[in-house]
């Protein structure tokens, strides 16, 4: 349950304080997603590029991952150039002004670097002046644990406009000598806005459920570039620098555990597969993608699916896919929608919410 701020901190009275600055009680505000946005690089990696870089086929790749294409960015745009224009677009779309924004929440497991975070470089591209932000990195699961996040601070009453933010360069950690990962990823953002609603029939969020197992997190991992494997002439030489995976192993925990954390949620609510109205997944692959949604219970038509078109673009699938949902016009006002989510860590995670 999400308590409200009781806590009161005054300032000193040389001057008094501002609307943001005050904390005092405030009731439990609904939240809702108010637009989303977008981020696509024009530049396209096909299957049949691929052939041409490592031993494989259009068809082995389509059949046991559904995807056709991937777009990739060009030399020089980062994770923070491809936010930058998602947050954009869904303040344009909202009719917000980037200095309305409050807080800034950014997940990536691909920065522009270490340090400074990916959301203190949006903020300045975006001109959010007056904003804070900071990043989450909780792999493919990421931008729905910062989506849970966001709104605990619209729903305390603590900000009134926060954007969640999902961006991978992926093909910047792809190593394109492994036939096995490197047909999966591509590169895109995608942002929501986030603010209180007025109703339950104006939209909301419901609930959320997370999970993280860190025994397996040996299973999707990048070794090196951290505190434990600093960049040396030795890592690259053993090219740690790229993501691993253990595949077979993360396609069966990501089949039984998105179906499985789901369906948890859904039933402490009341609820079943056949409630959904749409059922968001992230983009992992479509045999993953059909085994989640049958144990589930969502008729095939309710599940969106875009993995063919964009790969696997980590953190930022779930918001490509509301889009995707929004153009087909299979999203509308009062759905209720199912997100499922899993990912490195290993983390896993659902959420129910109804469109508004």
């Amino acid at each position: 349950m999400i308590m409200p701020n009781t806590i009161d901190m005054k300032k000193p009275t040389q001057a008094p304080a501002t609307a943001s600055e005050q904390h005092v009680p405030r009731p439990v505000q609904l939240v809702k997603i108010s637009a989303v946005g977008t981020a696509v690089p024009p530049g396209l990696l096909t299957n049949e590029d691929l052939t041409k870089i490592v031993d494989t086929t259009d068809e082995w790749i389509r059949t046991r991952t559904g995807i056709v294409q991937r777009h990739v960015v060009a030399k020089g745009v980062a994770s923070s150039d491809l936010g930058a224009e998602a947050a954009k677009q869904a303040l344009s779309r909202a009719g917000v002004a980037p200095t309305d924004i409050e807080l800034i929440i950014v997940a990536t497991i691909t920065p522009d670097m270490i340090f400074p975070s990916t959301a203190c470089l949006v903020q300045h591209k975006i001109g959010a002046k007056g904003a804070w932000g900071f990043d989450l990195n909780a792999a493919c699961s990421g931008f729905l644990y910062a989506l849970q996040t966001g709104v605990q601070f619209i729903a305390s009453g603590v900000h009134k406009k926060v954007l969640v933010i999902g961006a991978d360069i992926m093909t910047s950690i792809t190593d394109y000598q492994d036939r096995n990962t490197c047909v999966l990823f591509g590169d895109a953002a995608g942002a929501v806005l986030l603010e209180g609603s007025s109703s339950a029939d104006d939209g909301c969020f419901i609930d959320f459920l997370h999970e993280v197992d860190g025994s397996g997190g040996h299973l999707l991992q990048l070794p090196a570039g951290g505190s434990l494997n600093p960049a040396s002439h030795e890592t690259v030489e053993k090219r740690m620098h790229y993501l691993r995976q253990d595949g077979p192993t993360v396609f069966k925990f990501a089949t039984l555990k998105m179906s499985e954390i789901c369906n948890r949620l859904l039933a402490r609510n009341g609820l079943t597969g056949a409630d959904v109205d749409v059922f968001i997944p992230h983009q992992a692959n479509k045999r993953i993608i059909d085994a989640a949604a049958q144990r589930i219970g969502a008729a095939p038509d309710r599940v969106i699916i875009n993995i063919d078109q964009f790969g696997n673009t980590t953190a930022a699938t779930v918001p490509m896919a509301m889009n995707t949902a929004l153009e087909q016009g299979k999203l509308k006002k009062g759905d209720l929608v199912l997100i499922g989510t899993m990912g490195a860590g290993l983390t896993s995670g659902a959420a129910l919410l109804r469109w508004g």
